[in-house]
């Protein structure tokens, strides 16, 4: 079984393009400037990385502009081995295609040269103390985050028992006011009303905008702080959601899922989430409700299933 009970659709999604600034940039990766170049962004339009050894080399065909291009210690031995007047010739090269920025790793000093060719062509070099590898690991990680693709969700995000539980439905039907009931029983806060939900690889992560970070509607008492009133332990930045279930008014006329048989998805950015169709109606207290499925849906995480045992015992009866 899967334990993430989620199923990936088989399609790409658009990549975004982001402008970053230099010195933003710079902070988050630990890096230091050697050329600022002519802007203060940095252009970034994918997730992918390159070194670029065979440009150096002079194979100028099917080079990938548009990625953040790695110099270590690779390619800087290789440098090194050619006459003053075939280097700068290399790193000209390098320096005439497109791309956002060169990053040094290794915390080599590069020759005067590349500085100098930087400068002429409006190139940002940066520096790393990181080995090649794990500067491209953690550019790579960076970039996933900053290129995710995004969907904003109307609804509740809540942190219940360990499982991200996005809460979906029309307005008034009872989000917040469930949300605020679970807070009363110890679970926390990630957003209410609105959810921005990021694809990160094979995740889907959910925060609250900023400007309503932490703030909580509830119809006829008004916004609430909840990290104020309930303190920092009752809220969350940001969450991997796990789980939908969609309230909606009880309808006499149409048949609820009783035994689990049937399965619901709710698609979110490509990825098809468990979801539960949860009627609401007077009398039902919901977040008893929302609790038992996300203690469900973790007990299904590990593999149990619990219509499958009882079928498995009337069988054996």
């Amino acid at each position: 079984m899967d334990t993430k009970l989620t199923k990936i659709k088989q399609h790409a999604l658009p990549e975004k393009q982001a402008d970053v600034c230099i010195d933003e940039f710079c902070k988050r990766l630990g890096l230091r400037i050697l050329c600022r170049g002519r802007s203060d962004t940095l252009r970034i339009t994918t997730f992918n990385i390159n070194r670029p050894g065979l440009l150096l080399s002079g194979f100028n065909e099917y080079f990938p502009e548009g990625r953040i291009q790695v110099i270590g210690e690779q390619e800087t031995a290789y440098i090194k081995t050619l006459p003053p007047s075939e280097s700068i010739k290399a790193i000209d090269r390098l320096f005439q295609k497109k791309f956002p920025c060169v990053i040094v790793s290794s915390g080599i000093m590069p020759k005067k040269h590349i500085i100098d060719s930087a400068e002429k062509y409006g190139c940002v070099v940066l520096a790393s103390d990181l080995r090649s590898t794990m500067i491209i690991n953690e550019i790579s990680i960076y970039l996933n985050e900053l290129l995710a693709p995004e969907e904003a969700i109307h609804g509740g995000l809540m942190d219940i028992y360990g499982v991200g539980v996005l809460i979906i439905g029309k307005s008034s039907v009872g989000k917040s006011e469930t949300a605020l009931e679970l807070l009363q029983r110890g679970h926390r806060l990630i957003a209410d009303d609105a959810v921005c939900c990021k694809r990160v690889a094979d995740r889907l992560v959910g925060a609250c905008p900023g400007v309503i970070r932490y703030f909580l509607e509830v119809r006829g008492l008004g916004i609430i702080d909840v990290r104020s009133m309930y303190g920092a332990g009752s809220v969350l930045a940001s969450k991997e959601i796990d789980l939908v279930i969609a309230l909606e008014e009880w309808n006499i006329k149409k048949s609820y899922n009783r035994l689990g048989d049937e399965r619901e998805v709710y698609n979110i950015l490509g990825i098809e989430l468990p979801m539960h169709t949860v009627p609401v109606k007077t009398g039902r207290n919901l977040a008893v409700i929302l609790e038992a499925a996300a203690r469900n849906y973790r007990l299904k995480s590990m593999g149990y299933d619990a219509l499958g045992d009882l079928n498995e015992r009337l069988e054996n009866k």
